[in-house]
């Protein structure tokens, strides 16, 4: 009897975990895009990627219209870079820094932060920031998980959703 019972009871609690472990919601899964630009330097960003998952960025997905994003999940996203650079034509020192971006329209603003260790942007300091950028964003198709891409040209492009976002690191 006292088997039957401890049977029943290690049958129950595996069950009830694996019902709990399918309610959980999955992370967004941790990315990397690196690559060497023509001057040399190596850019390596690492961000979470978040899908919409049928939700609407900017509503119920993300914060969007004037309030910074951590641009991505989770933990603040990074660049690391490993020469002095300069990004849309402003000097940025080699080094590794935290990722934001503040939307505004089609207005973004690249705000590069010398706190490169942060949970998402609930620690976030402007007085911290290093360097901003403003870029025009434009419409592309539609991307279901967020994505960072850095090319040899030195080309940085975000896509997610229907916004496509670029800046030049030289």
């Amino acid at each position: 009897m006292k088997k039957v019972i401890a049977s029943l009871l290690f049958v129950s609690l595996f069950a009830s975990s694996f019902v709990m472990a399918q309610d959980k919601p999955k992370p967004s899964p941790a990315m990397r895009t690196e690559t060497t630009i023509a001057s040399g330097a190596t850019v390596k960003i690492n961000y979470n990627a978040p899908s919409v998952k049928g939700r609407t960025i900017g509503t119920n997905l993300e914060p969007m219209a004037g309030k910074v994003w951590r641009t991505g999940a989770n933990d603040a996203t990074t660049i690391e870079l490993s020469k002095d650079v300069t990004v849309e034509g402003k000097p940025l020192p080699a080094g590794k820094y935290s990722l934001f971006t503040l939307v505004n329209g089609e207005d973004w603003t690249i705000i590069i932060n010398k706190t490169a260790k942060q949970w998402g942007a609930f620690n976030y300091k402007e007085a911290d920031d290093v360097l901003r950028v403003t870029v025009k964003a434009s419409k592309d198709s539609f991307t279901e998980q967020f994505k960072i891409d850095a090319n040899a040209n030195g080309t940085v492009t975000m896509l997610w959703g229907n916004n496509k976002v670029s800046f030049a690191i030289k």
